[in-house]
């Protein structure tokens, strides 16, 4: 059985593989490679746990062995909802093994965003934790089971039924000998989530081919090593600590992988100099609170090397505070879950640094700059941004009618980023043609909160607009036609929780007007909006 997605032209698959960006290996080689290389090696330090590569491939199939004894494998699909916790590297692994593709969904995502994954990928297994509001009881489970007949296990970080005990079933391995293997290495091992301009995060399907290349390349770049300690305070699935280099980068080289449960500085803080963290990967809401309390710290940073900076626009006065205020390098990292990802490098020049995103990981990266009459920018000219290449997915899961409207017919993707590019091939983002909010690294798709307020039996017409924020870089702001004048921003508020959707999600202001301006073709005039916000 074999998950159906949209391949790359055999052409470019052949031309990829003779570049030695494809190996056809598994994902599950970046731990055999250090299990029998450095065993006893620490991969994984949480909390005062620590788990050596060998340690967490026992773990992993144990945990495997016990989902392919379910008759969960290749071709399967799972949801899973961890918070920054050394299990979601060991199930993460445990369903590469097996081949049963995840979905890994945001702590910090509720019942909305959890359902229309559900109803996306029907999956065989959920695994999720007590502590999450959803999973507390078994009354949402046994929703996803009625609505769902492929499921075949429900696993809980938490339980004490061992049954559903997801820490039993990672401790103790199966008496019966069970034959598993991951799917080839040119099908899907995972799905990323994308930031999503029109609703809930659509999927985005990454095979071990595309995903290794993505995480090996960032290795390099980043100068990585067996030495290295990457402090993930960022939630673990997101793509930028994932795979930019993100853990996948770390374990390829053999390094150590400390896991936060925030980016909260102070903690942080604690976390770097216990462990001699190396290297971290922020947004920069969190750079600004870290460049706040740094100078009491000074001694809690010696071991820091490498600050990484990517998910939002990076202001050049902040840019140019790093290395003054932290004492390490920084390094600018603009990137998709969909696939394309750019870095300044460590020896580049300072200008560079400080003031673009980086240059694409890979020499066959192709980055078209569109006008918006279809013709090429100029250089250093701002334009749409295209791109393809052999880790840049070919189209969203099981979006037949989105696809079309993101990729051109020679298979570039539409990021929806307006970008200029430098003589040198440097990259800097100078703004977007999504209607999406980037609140502190979180996307905001304006469309389904619109819908989600249009529910609400007193709210006529509602847009959502992006405010800028010196902290976060941008909050929202939701306009609200409504014929009742006693409605309130709590009563909206009440509303949408109800409905279930991410806390991030919820509008951070409010604004009563009596109709809403419109373009000279009827549709919500946003920057009207955004002018009377200032």
């Amino acid at each position: 059985m074999k998950i159906e997605f949209e391949r790359w032209p055999e052409e470019l698959a052949a031309h990829y593989r003779e570049q030695g960006y494809w190996i056809d290996q598994p994902l599950t080689h970046i731990l055999d490679a250090q299990v029998k290389e450095r065993p006893e090696a620490v991969a994984i330090i949480c909390g005062e746990r620590q788990f050596t590569y060998r340690e967490v491939d026992k773990l992993s199939d144990n945990l495997a062995a016990r989902l392919a004894a379910k008759g969960i494998g290749n071709g399967h699909t799972a949801l899973v909802q961890l918070p920054n916790i050394a299990e979601f590297y060991l199930v993460l692994f445990a369903l590469f093994k097996i081949g049963a593709a995840p979905v890994n969904a945001l702590y910090s995502h509720r019942k909305l965003e959890i359902s229309s994954y559900v109803q996306q990928i029907s999956p065989s297994v959920v695994i999720g934790c007590r502590s999450h509001e959803l999973f507390v009881n078994d009354d949402y489970l046994s929703e996803v089971r009625q609505k769902n007949p492929s499921l075949l296990q429900e696993l809980l970080l938490g339980e004490d039924k061992t049954a559903k005990s997801l820490t039993y079933w990672l401790q103790n391995p199966l008496e019966e000998q069970i034959n598993y293997n991951p799917t080839p290495a040119d099908e899907v091992a995972f799905f990323q989530l994308s930031g999503g301009s029109t609703g809930t995060p659509k999927l985005i399907p990454r095979t071990h081919n595309d995903y290794d290349y993505n995480a090996r390349a960032s290795a390099e770049i980043c100068e990585l090593t067996d030495q290295t300690r990457f402090l993930c305070a960022l939630p673990a699935p997101h793509n930028f600590t994932l795979s930019s280099p993100g853990a996948l980068g770390v374990f390829h080289a053999g390094g150590c992988v400390v896991l936060a449960a925030d980016p909260e500085p102070i903690s942080c803080f604690s976390l770097i100099e216990k462990h001699r963290v190396d290297i971290v990967a922020l947004v920069p809401s969190a750079v600004i609170l870290w460049l706040q309390a740094a100078p009491k710290y000074t001694k809690a940073l010696q071991s820091l090397k490498l600050l990484q900076v990517g998910g939002a626009s990076f202001a050049e006065t902040l840019a140019r505070q790093v290395p003054e205020t932290l004492h390490c390098k920084l390094q600018q990292v603009f990137g998709m879950a969909e696939g394309l990802i750019n870095y300044t490098h460590l020896n580049d020049r300072d200008e560079l640094i400080f003031t673009t995103q980086g240059r694409p990981i890979s020499p066959d990266d192709e980055v078209k700059i569109v006008k918006e009459d279809g013709t090429i920018a100029p250089l250093g000219t701002a334009g749409m941004l295209a791109t393809r290449g052999p880790y840049t997915f070919r189209g969203y899961y099981k979006s037949p009618a989105h696809n079309p409207e993101v990729f051109d017919s020679d298979g570039f993707y539409y990021s929806g980023d307006l970008v200029e590019q430098t003589p040198e091939g440097y990259l800097r983002v100078v703004g977007r043609v999504k209607d999406q909010i980037n609140r502190g690294g979180e996307k905001i798709a304006s469309e389904e909160i619109e819908a989600l307020l249009l529910t609400h039996p007193d709210v006529e017409n509602a847009a959502l607009v992006a405010v800028e924020n010196p902290l976060l870089g941008e909050k929202s702001c939701a306009f609200i036609v409504s014929s009742n004048p006693d409605l309130k921003p709590v009563a909206l508020r009440k509303h949408l929780i109800s409905i279930g959707i991410a806390n991030y999600k919820l509008p951070d202001q409010f604004r009563f007007i009596s109709k809403m301006p419109l373009t000279p073709i009827g549709k919500t005039d946003k920057k009207q909006l955004r002018l009377e916000n200032v």
